[in-house]
């Protein structure tokens, strides 16, 4: 009886040992009918990114990129807007309208504030685009604008805060020592340059090319980018890229390859001039192909990211806020701001 007992236990067991093995190779057995689950991780491409850039030099950088989305040649869909004003580009950025935008670095710091943080900031795209133009040829350096009456445009805003800084820098007391008179448009000021009606302005580009060629007397006395850059440790920067916060966190390889084609595309606009400049024509971003091919190399155009692009951003906005707390929206962006 114990021998068969025993015997019993002996076969359930081998019995269970048996059927744990086959079951065990039998879940290691590939089912040709299922289907490897999706990647969660894995990143969609968006639909199309919409992106909003301002005419003149913030957006001469994206000429390439529009006509080699235009020709289906971008590893994503675009969807170009060119605006001509920054009063355009802020409702429908704080709207969420677009999900990239190139704009001034104060008004990037200001739609920051004004959203509470929805966007950030992934690149600079322009340095420095003013000039100060003369008929005549009495100025070559910051020092002879001593006792000068200064002609230009921006009151209120970036210009005349990076003239005031720059001046200040060289000891000109610009209440006391300079006599600034701000018109309110470019094209009225490009004008009066051309004609000899005034003789020093302060001119961004493309109005400097304007002002300076078809039989004008007027020269480029002095680059403020260089001026800027001798009292500054970090470059002047006036132009900049910002993006959705969400749309970011949702594309961030999107943002990556925009960032590799906007990096191309500016390449090609600084390399190739005169077919850039038939680019900016055909695109809007510049009325004349002829005015977009001199200004070209006065635009600084570029593409700067990470820690130089923070450096250089907060060091800008800091002379602005120092100027004017609203011209960057009333208070400094966070860390938060930068991509």
């Amino acid at each position: 009886m114990k021998n068969a007992k025993k015997f019993l236990s002996l076969t359930l067991a081998l019995f269970m040992l048996v059927s744990l093995f086959t079951l065990t190779a039998c879940s290691g057995k590939k089912n040709n009918n299922e289907t490897t689950p999706p990647d969660t991780t894995a990143e969609t491409k968006p639909e199309k990114i919409r992106i909003i850039t301002l005419a003149g030099p913030t957006g001469m950088g994206m000429a390439k990129l529009i006509e080699d989305n235009t020709n289906k040649k971008t590893n994503y869909n675009y969807e170009f807007t060119i605006a001509s004003a920054p009063d355009q580009v802020s409702p429908e950025v704080i709207k969420g309208n677009f999900d990239i935008a190139c704009v001034p670095v104060n008004l990037a710091s200001v739609l920051f504030n004004k959203t509470e943080g929805k966007i950030k900031v992934i690149g600079v795209n322009t340095l420095g685009v003013l000039y100060m133009l003369e008929n005549g040829n009495t100025i070559n350096s910051i020092s002879d604008l001593k006792n000068k009456t200064i002609y230009a445009t921006g009151q209120g805003s970036t210009p005349e805060y990076i003239l005031r800084y720059v001046l200040e820098k060289n000891n000109i007391d610009p209440e006391k020592d300079v006599k600034i008179e701000f018109l309110a448009e470019h094209s009225e000021l490009a004008s009066k340059l051309k004609t000899n009606a005034v003789a020093i302005g302060m001119l961004p580009e493309p109005q400097v090319t304007v002002a300076t060629t078809g039989g004008s007397s007027a020269r480029i006395a002095l680059d403020l980018t260089e001026e800027w850059n001798k009292v500054s440790d970090y470059t002047l920067i006036q132009g900049c890229i910002i993006v959705r916060k969400e749309f970011a966190k949702q594309y961030p390889k999107a943002v990556e390859g925009f960032l590799n084609e906007y990096k191309n595309s500016v390449d090609y606009v600084n390399n190739n001039v005169e077919e850039a400049s038939n680019l900016i024509e055909k695109t809007g971003i510049v009325a004349k192909a002829a005015i977009a091919k001199n200004a070209i190399p006065n635009c600084n155009i570029c593409l700067i990211t990470g820690d130089e692009m923070k450096n250089s951003i907060k060091q800008m906005l800091d002379v602005l806020y120092k100027a004017n707390k609203a011209s960057v929206g009333g208070k400094l962006p966070t860390d938060e701001f930068y991509y």
